[in-house]
């Protein structure tokens, strides 16, 4: 008797459920909508259930759907922990591990850490993506990737914080600016005065923004908006403006004297954190687990940060 959960059947409901649509699941597996869609469809009539909603918007699945997406999402999980096992047994040799991270966190590891980690393991393969914090939550939970970098990450009771180490907010601006002058902590007030360029809300700096701001009842009307730190690094560069960000963010700028990182009298902005983090209760391959232990203890932006045990 033939097995009526059929994996690759299976594989185009959980690929559909994860984007919301049908049309963004075929791009990302490179088959034709039309193939997602036949195969779905006899998915459904092999159970004889309805797995996919359709609504204005794409698709979500239905309470028999999930339970479906869980089980492929669980299987896969252990399938790729058992084919990373078995590349153990030749030690470090061979392997590959899935990163997410804010980009704040690239010039960091791309400066140095992890090229030194792939001198001392040079067929290993790294895929990076770059995500804004709830994205990279939810990368590490749904265990598409192994390790996530994010900066002030909400609690979730899906993650586990391997490392974390206060990395505040400060106000980033040109030596010649009015506040750098000032050779002081600045008040939030004071920066609201000036033109402003911030993230977008999706990333952790600017959930905390509208926290502080909220704290000192105050407004922030940015000049700028964006889902990038180089565009931020280069509107206070080009002198258009401030912005605020963690120090590390801009490590080379500060280095090279071209920006200055003040520190903002808010306790807020103050107790920020950068997280290294895994997903609760998943057991890491061993090339993920020494990379994790490597860029905790390489990386500037968790300088002095302690394994949790």
């Amino acid at each position: 008797m033939s097995d009526p959960i059929d994996e690759n059947r299976l594989r185009y409901l959980f690929e559909s459920a994860r984007y919301g649509s049908v049309r963004t699941a075929a791009d990302a597996l490179g088959v034709n909508p039309s193939v997602v869609s036949r195969q779905i469809a006899q998915l459904e009539q092999d159970l004889d259930a309805t797995l996919l909603e359709r609504h204005s918007r794409g698709v979500r699945p239905t309470e028999a759907g999930q339970l479906l997406v869980e089980h492929y999402r669980r299987h896969a999980a252990d399938r790729d922990d058992t084919l990373t096992k078995l590349r153990e047994i030749q030690g470090l040799q061979r392997g590959h591990i899935d990163l997410v991270l804010g980009e704040g966190f690239v010039a960091d590891l791309m400066g140095g850490s992890l090229g030194e980690f792939w001198r001392r393991h040079p067929r290993l393969t790294i895929s990076l993506e770059l995500a804004g914090t709830s994205e990279v939550i939810r990368a590490i939970a749904d265990d598409r990737c192994h390790i996530g970098l994010v900066y002030h990450p909400p609690q979730d009771p899906r993650i586990r914080s391997c490392a974390a180490i206060r990395q505040p907010i400060c106000l980033i601006a040109r030596p010649d600016h009015p506040l750098a002058r000032l050779r002081r902590p600045v008040k939030l007030r004071e920066v609201a005065e000036y033109a402003l360029g911030i993230m977008h809300a999706g990333y952790g700096t600017r959930q905390l923004l509208a926290m502080a701001e909220t704290s000192e009842k105050i407004g922030l009307l940015p000049k700028l908006t964006t889902t990038s730190i180089s565009i931020l690094r280069h509107f206070v560069r080009s002198d258009l403006g401030v912005t605020l960000l963690p120090a590390f963010s801009v490590a080379a700028d500060l280095e090279d004297g071209s920006l200055v990182a003040i520190p903002v009298e808010n306790a807020l902005l103050a107790s920020a954190e950068a997280h290294v983090i895994t997903r609760l209760g998943r057991e890491l391959p061993n090339a993920a687990s020494q990379l994790l232990r490597f860029l905790i203890g390489r990386m500037k932006a968790f300088a002095a940060a302690n394994l949790t045990p």
